[in-house]
Parts: structure tokens; C-alpha cells; sequence
């Protein structure tokens, strides 16, 4: 079976057919960057790591560009709050995005653009849309894109021209012609600092001082880096309307012609059944979270769901994906794993294989890991240990050394815990019985749990 995807545009499963053979171009919407980034963001990044991820394992060379919008409204203040330039503010908050999906195991994109080094393309389209009459500037500067002048706009939302105006409250704004319009380029204020305003004239462009509108940044840098045309564009399902409405207007405006063959949208993680989001002040930070919970037990968490399912964020939830993440450590951690390429005619590896061809069914993948986990636990096959760990890697999991994974948390040192199991050794020895399970107990307490065997006394820590 080839690899079908959910198209949102269609709103169907679509087989992947690439406009270049054996080579996958895809662009996903990042992040905005003046903030730390939330457990939402990482549920952004890790839908698409899997994709791209999966896509490799299946053979296809991946071009993925993930942008970074390092110039919007929220950025300008945050900057002007610190009393730092908005370069100074984004590069900081850039590194530390970095680290903190670093953390997660989500690999850095081919290419991740940031929206300031692209502000002539966007003028040029901006230029091209209104040389077409698509797009109109204001008396007050602002270049606006006319909607209701563009056929297909609502074709991806499924939203219609009359039930958007119906929905419109606001009256027309005296530098738009329509309430639907949006603004392509943004004139500058006077309040606004300098290194916010781009001088478009200097440019080669007849326009105000000023600085791009949030949606034409996507439309000029997927043209710039991977043309008018490509195969997927993701994102989240926040940004289907307007933002990827609105890019589908601008580019396809211009080219005439679809600009993703595939629309990738995922959903959102929620707390108390509410969308999780800085403005709704609900939000946990990926660091927050990884205080509490290692970075393996996060990313399982976040992909063990679907990647079109809501995911509802709790401790309960984190908790039992470190107890089911241990399950399968525990199974690496009797039999050393053999080294092997994945046999995708291996009954375990084509379950997996069909379970991520349908639309990267991540649930379907875990729980043949967790079959081929059972499977070690009886066998003892070293060749399945191995398996296991390969396909575990088409996920970005059960790469750490397991017994390094199940002490992860101790509370103890491990010199600590070598000693005390020493000293139990030596009551059992002496026949005090007591004394050894006094201190079986103390290390229970303490989240160490002990295990006997032929071979002596190992250790893990408690789920």
C-alpha cells in the first residue's frame, strides 16, 4: 500500500504522489518568536518531525522548510517591554526554541527561514498583486489584498464569501474598501521603533516606510525556497483559517496555478477541553514540562496520538506514557538488540510500515511496538530487540541505552544506590532478613526498585 496523507484542501485521504520523483518538498508554518515556546508549539514540531521522519524511512530525499516569524506586532512590544532591539530579542528567543525542541529529539529543518531576510520578495509579490488588481493601497499607506476579486478564496476553509461578510461585525475600516480585505503591507507609525520599519523605496517599491503583513511572509519564502509550487504544507489547524486562506490567495494569485499538491493541518493539545494558547494565558512552556518529565516520556506523549486528534495535556496522561515508554525499555533492557536494517517484510515491521502509511497513523505504529515488546519479553531474540529498536527509531524513541532510560528520575546517586544494594547483599548473607527488606523498602520509598535474579541485583526507578 503507498502512503496515502489527509488532504485538508479535499478533505480526503490522498496517495503521496510527488511532483518530483522520489523527492518530498514540504513547508510548515513555525513559530512566532518572542516568547518560550509551549507544549502546543512541540505538538507543531513533532507532528511534522514524524512526517519527515517517516518520509525518509520510506525512501524519500526531504526538502522541509519550517519558518520563523521574527517580525509581528506581539514582537515589536515584547522588545520595546525589554527596552531591546527586536534583533536582539529574536535571536534569543531563536536559540532557545532550539534547545528546547532540541530536547525533544525534533531535528532541524532543511532550511528555516527567517520572515526579515525576505522582505524584498514579499514587496515583489505584493507588486505583482496589484499590477493584477488583486491588491490596492490606502490612503493611509497600508497595501490591502482585495478578497472578493480572487475566485477561489475560501476553498480551503470551506468557508463562503456570504457567510464570512454575514459573520463580519466590524464595519468597514476607512482603509479598506471591504471588511474581508487583509493587509499585505503595513505602514509605519510613529510610535513604532526603527528597526520595525523597512524603507520600500530604497527597496525599488512605491510604498510607504513600513513592514509586511503576517500572511504574505509564507507566500514569499515557500516561493523562494521551494517554489510556486510544491508537495505539502502543513501546519496547524489554528492557521487553516485565515492565515493559509489567505496564503493560498496571495500565491496562487499570482501563479495562477495550486500551490500545494497536499494541505497538512495538525490539532491542537488542550487543557480543560480549551485550545492551549499564550492568549488564553493556559499554557505550559516546553521547559516547564521537561522540569517535571524526561524528554523521551514528552515526546511519546505528544506522538502516541493521532496528529489530526486533539491531545488533552495532564500529568495523569505524562505519567502513563513514562510507564508505557518503560514497558518497552524493559523488554530492550533483557537481551542486547542486534544491529539490523528493518525487513519491512517482517510481519512486526509491515504492520508498522501500513500503520504509518495511513496518514502516519502513529497510535497503530506504537502498538505494534508494543506486540514486538511482548514478543522479546518471551522470546529473548536478540534479532527482535533489534527490530524493536529500529522501528522505534522511525519515531525518534528507544534510542537511549534502556537501563540508562528505566534509572532516569533516581533520586539517589547511583553510587548511593550501589552502596545500600551492597549492604542488603550483606544482610541477606548474614541471614538478617529484616534488615535486607528494611532496605529494599527505604529504596522503594525513595522511587528505586530492586530486582533480584541469577545474575545479582539491578535497579530501576519506580513508575
Amino acid at each position: 500500500m503507498s502512503l496515502r496523507i489527509y488532504n485538508t484542501l479535499s478533505r480526503a485521504l490522498e496517495p503521496l504522489l510527488p511532483l518530483e520523483s522520489g523527492h518530498v518538498r514540504m513547508y510548515v508554518c513555525g513559530m512566532t518568536i518572542y516568547d518560550l515556546c509551549h507544549i502546543g508549539h512541540a505538538r507543531m514540531a513533532m507532528a511534522f518531525d514524524v512526517v519527515q521522519r517517516w518520509l525518509k524511512c520510506s525512501g524519500y530525499r526531504v526538502t522541509y522548510v519550517r519558518n520563523i516569524t521574527d517580525i509581528d506586532d506581539k514582537i515589536i512590544k515584547r522588545a520595546l517591554e525589554r527596552g531591546i532591539s527586536i534583533r536582539a530579542l529574536t535571536d534569543e528567543m531563536i536559540a532557545v526554541m532550539h534547545e528546547d525542541v532540541g530536547k525533544l529529539g525534533i531535528e532541524p529543518p532543511t532550511l528555516e527561514p527567517r520572515a526579515t531576510q525576505y522582505v524584498a520578495p514579499m514587496l515583489e509579490l505584493i507588486r505583482k498583486l496589484q499590477d493584477k488588481g488583486l491588491a490596492y493601497q490606502a490612503e493611509g499607506g497600508d497595501v490591502n489584498y482585495a478578497v472578493r476579486k480572487f475566485p477561489g478564496y475560501g476553498k480551503l476553509s470551506g468557508k463562503s464569501l456570504d457567510d464570512l461578510r454575514s459573520g463580519e461585525r466590524v464595519a468597514v475600516q476607512a482603509d479598506k474598501q471591504d471588511p474581508l480585505d487583509f493587509v499585505l503591507w503595513k505602514a509605519a507609525k510613529d510610535s513604532e521603533p526603527e528597526d520595525a520599519k523597512w524603507d520600500c523605496q530604497a527597496l525599488g517599491y512605491p510604498y510607504l516606510k513600513g513592514r509586511p503583513g503576517w500572511h504574505i511572509e509564507c507566500s514569499a519564502m515557500s516561493c523562494q525556497t521551494l517554489g510556486e509550487r510544491f508537495d505539502i504544507h502543513g501546519g496547524g489547524v489554528d492557521l487553516q483559517f485565515p492565515h493559509h486562506e489567505n496564503e493560498i490567495a496571495q500565491t496562487e494569485g499570482v501563479t495562477g496555478r495550486p500551490m500545494a499538491s497536499v494541505w497538512m493541518h495538525n490539532a491542537m493539545v488542550q487543557l480543560d477541553s480549551e485550545k492551549m494558547s499564550k492568549s488564553l494565558g493556559n499554557f505550559f512552556t516546553i521547559r516547564e514540562v521537561l522540569a517535571k518529565y524526561d524528554a523521551e516520556t514528552v515526546r511519546f506523549f505528544l506522538l502516541r496520538t493521532h496528529y489530526r486528534t486533539a491531545l488533552n495535556y495532564s500529568d495523569v496522561h505524562l505519567d502513563d506514557a513514562r510507564h508505557s515508554l518503560k514497558r518497552l525499555y524493559t523488554a530492550l533492557n533483557l537481551v542486547a538488540p542486534t544491529a539490523l536494517a528493518v525487513d519491512w517484510t517482517d510481519p512486526f515491521a509491515a504492520r508498522f510500515k501500513a500503520a504509518m502509511d495511513e496518514d502516519f497513523g502513529t497510535p497503530g505504529a506504537v502498538a505494534v511496538l508494543f506486540e514486538l515488546a511482548t514478543d522479546v519479553n518471551k522470546t529473548r531474540d536478540s534479532r527482535a530487540a533489534g527490530l524493536l529498536k529500529a522501528l522505534g527509531a522511525c519515531l525518534g524513541l528507544l534510542q537511549d541505552e534502556p537501563r540508562a532510560f528505566l534509572r532516569t528520575g533516581a533520586t539517589l546517586d547511583e553510587d548511593a544506590i550501589s552502596s545500600l544494594i551492597g549492604a542488603r547483599a550483606a544482610a541477606k548473607s548474614a541471614r538478617n532478613f529484616a534488615e535486607a527488606d528494611r532496605i529494599r523498602e527505604q529504596l522503594l520509598k525513595q522511587g528505586i526498585v530492586l530486582k533480584d535474579s541469577v545474575n545479582g541485583t539491578t535497579w530501576e526507578v519506580a513508575s
